[in-house]
């Protein structure tokens, strides 16, 4: 029987802003850039009350509450956050899951500390994160994984809930089916048509059934009314690539797009020091006003030794896109990837190019 803690922080990008500008505090706060293409990065929960989401429309969000305090985002910080926190959780165990910068899976089935139980571990780690970084994350624990992420938002925001395997069967039954897994619009349409609204009507249906009419998914969905969940938790290796990227605020023709490329370079740059690891190959995305996607890639023989080198690099393959001159761009990336451990690496050489791949 596995020990699962779901740890979520509470509106993070929003609490981050909130926690280092006292002002914002108690205050509607959306984390988003001004623009009618722009969409809400992150809500407080000041703001929801408005109905502001994230993914809205920043227009709307504004319709919505005109008194909002609108904050761009600092990825940068808010991923310095997500670092402290996640140092946190690897004192209590070492299988750790990160779904986002604010979410991940505790697998404490064997932790790092002797807290006794999981309970204890979830409300030692939540007091942690408080004291530590000024935070506020709501826990759920249960047996498994799908379970302890609805269970840390049933008490949200700075809230812990436990679903204890004894409990897991009363707990399920009255639950509507849509809060299953994968179960959207389309698939929660069709159950309701079978006369299916709470996982408690599922149990009354053959796996047979299920399988008839889901394929696949309605063995997942026989297996999840019953509580059944094997997956474990994955602990994820190093990223395959860093990238960044920006959505402009109007479409631009391609030579308009250095600074932004230059920017973006510099930004990736960081993060690869930071990991302490070193891309070989440079990627360029494109998207244009059509929202076309172009990707453009190269392997130089040396890899990039700065970010004025990455921009360079960067800036060498916006030549290969041959696309008519009159044609708009509304996004630019920069990424690497193909990486090798800095200390393994050799030393690279500055302004020497390679064949592209």
């Amino acid at each position: 029987m596995r020990k699962i803690i779901h740890i979520d922080l509470d509106a993070f990008y929003a609490s981050v802003e909130q926690r280092d500008d006292p002002s914002l505090r108690g205050r509607p706060v959306v984390v988003a850039w001004r623009g009618p293409r722009s969409v809400v990065c992150a809500a407080s929960y000041e703001a929801r009350r408005y109905g502001i989401r994230s993914a809205m429309p920043a227009l709307r969000a504004e319709r919505l509450c005109p008194d909002a305090v609108f904050v761009p985002p600092d990825f940068a910080r808010y991923r310095e956050a997500s670092r402290e926190v996640h140092a946190i959780l690897a004192r209590y165990t070492e299988l750790i899951e990160p779904l986002s910068l604010d979410e991940a899976y505790l697998d404490v089935t064997r932790p790092r500390v002797a807290l006794g139980t999981a309970t204890a571990i979830a409300r030692a780690l939540r007091a942690e994160i408080l004291e530590r970084t000024g935070l506020t994350a709501s826990a759920g624990v249960a047996p498994n994984k799908f379970l302890a992420k609805i269970a840390s938002d049933w008490r949200k925001p700075d809230g812990l809930f436990v679903i204890p395997p004894q409990r897991v069967a009363a707990f399920l039954a009255p639950l509507p089916v849509d809060r299953l897994p994968g179960v959207g619009k389309v698939t929660h349409a069709r159950l309701a048509a079978m006369g299916v609204e709470v996982v408690g009507d599922l149990l009354a249906l053959p796996s047979a059934t299920l399988t008839a009419a889901f394929g696949r998914f309605g063995e997942r969905l026989h297996e999840l009314a019953r509580g059944i969940d094997e997956h474990p938790v994955r602990p994820q290796g190093p990223s395959r690539s860093l990238s960044a990227e920006d959505t402009f605020d109007r479409d631009r023709p391609l030579e308009a797009t250095s600074a932004a490329i230059e920017q973006l370079a510099h930004r990736v740059w960081e993060r690869q020091l930071r990991e302490r690891r070193i891309g070989r190959t440079v990627v360029l995305k494109l998207k244009t006003a059509d929202f076309r996607i172009l990707t453009r890639s190269t392997t130089p023989i040396h890899p990039p030794d700065s970010a004025a080198a990455l921009a360079r690099t960067a800036l060498e393959l916006r030549r290969r896109v041959n696309l008519p001159a009159s044609t708009r761009y509304r996004l630019v990336g920069v990424g690497l990837s193909h990486f090798d451990d800095a200390a393994s690496a050799p030393p690279a050489q500055p302004d020497l190019f390679g064949e592209a791949s």
